[in-house]
């Protein structure tokens, strides 16, 4: 039987490596599901090849937009009134011979059988998350299963294109840092090795910014493996440093105090927060049990950590805007406008507003980045091409102005 290595987390959050013996991923999936952890990350022993090996992110088979489209269209299908088996068959027939296709024929007999479709779903983690199937268990218990879909699908939409214009906005800055850097590159490993040669013919003492430049190029070309090193020693490093509790807490951290790209990250992370809490509240989930999912939904630790201790409060009696107050993570805006839907009994409104609102902060921010960016990488290129040329060139005036 295969033996696969896991990464999963507990209900608090705290990240566990084990291994287990299964048939299959979906199999050792369930398995650690059993066990009350949520699996994060699955990977079959013997499967690894390089230096690293693969990183296989656990659900890279099923993306969020091929889930989406199936939940619209069992929305749909429920919706007019078409029994639920009959409408997870059509769609299993439908996506025959993929991972998805596989997915949906499992709950399809699941619930042939006589489970609810929450339990069914509730087995492939990688598929549906913690919030997806509670819920679904929300719609099949209020008898409004086809509304909640649609819920489930619209949110998806949303965070789909959200998530979108965000790496959108980081595309065009990649690429031109990512050209600048194969060019340096080449410079350095075969133009300027050609001019060192030049400059040895020549006779004459080189400047300080020309022996910088000689330098860096022998460290890509005679001692190439000390910046290989470095890079290797630099990522095996941090690999195993955000892997730990610690590391992932500080890395958050770190994040959140970058200039521009900490508050893009903050906004980001408290519109999913403030969307996932309505889609629940309005689902009629109990608000304890909405911060709970919440929690776990949240892929920043300080946000899930900070989210745990809000339930905390809230199951003794205190209202939620009182602990995001007091707490410097969730901006004021947040905390009074909760503080209103608490009051009125309207928080899964005033929550989608908010969200909105964030969405709105986040995508005018982007915008102002993307055209701030743009100059900025201009200035920075032309400054870097010209140190390159005036290292390249001063040798040569010098010689010429000896005579």
């Amino acid at each position: 039987m295969p033996t696969f290595d896991y990464r999963a987390r507990d209900k608090e959050g705290k990240v566990i490596t084990g291994t287990v013996e299964a048939g299959n991923e979906n199999i050792a999936a369930s398995v650690i599901s059993q066990r009350g952890w949520i699996p994060t990350l699955i990977l079959q022993k013997g499967s690894r090849s390089g230096f690293l090996g693969p990183v296989r992110l656990f659900g890279s088979g099923i993306s969020s937009t091929k889930r989406t489209v199936f939940t619209r269209q069992l929305a749909t299908m429920v919706n007019a009134g078409l029994p639920l088996t009959q409408s997870l068959e059509i769609l299993y027939k439908q996506s025959a011979g993929t991972r998805l296709g596989e997915v949906v024929e499992q709950i399809f007999h699941d619930v042939e059988a006589g489970s609810t479709l929450n339990q069914s779903m509730a087995k492939y983690p990688e598929v549906f998350s913690r919030v997806y199937v509670n819920l679904v268990k929300a719609g099949e218990a209020s008898g409004s299963l086809d509304k909640v879909l649609n819920r489930l699908a619209e949110n998806e939409e949303k965070m789909n294109e959200f998530t979108g214009k965000v790496k959108g906005a980081f595309v065009y800055p990649v690429i031109v840092l990512f050209v600048m850097a194969v060019v340096f590159v080449v410079m350095m490993v075969f133009v300027v090795p050609k001019l060192v040669l030049m400059y040895r013919d020549l006779g004459t003492a080189l400047p300080l910014p020309t022996k910088i430049l000689i330098w860096i190029s022998d460290l890509f070309t005679k001692r190439f493996y000390l910046p290989l090193g470095f890079v290797i020693a630099a990522v095996i490093g941090y690999r195993y440093f955000s892997q730990s509790d610690y590391g992932i807490r500080e890395t958050s951290r770190l994040a959140f105090k970058i200039p521009i790209f900490g508050n893009l990250k903050k906004q980001s992370e408290l519109t999913e927060f403030a969307r996932t809490l309505s889609l629940l509240v309005s689902a009629g989930i109990p608000i304890l049990d909405a911060l709970s999912i919440v929690s776990e939904a949240i892929n920043d630790p300080v946000y899930r950590e900070a989210l745990k201790e809000a339930s905390a409060q809230v199951e003794r009696g205190a209202p939620l805007s009182n602990y995001l107050k007091a707490n410097d993570n969730f901006p004021p805006l947040l905390s009074q406008m909760i503080a209103v839907g608490e009051e009125t009994g309207k928080l899964d409104e005033v929550l989608l507003k908010v969200s909105s609102f964030f969405e709105n902060e986040t995508e005018n921010a982007l915008k102002a980045l993307t055209v701030a960016l743009e100059p900025a990488i201009m200035i920075v290129l032309g400054i870097l091409v010209a140190l390159l040329v005036i290292s390249i060139i001063m040798p040569i005036y010098q010689l010429t102005s000896a005579f």
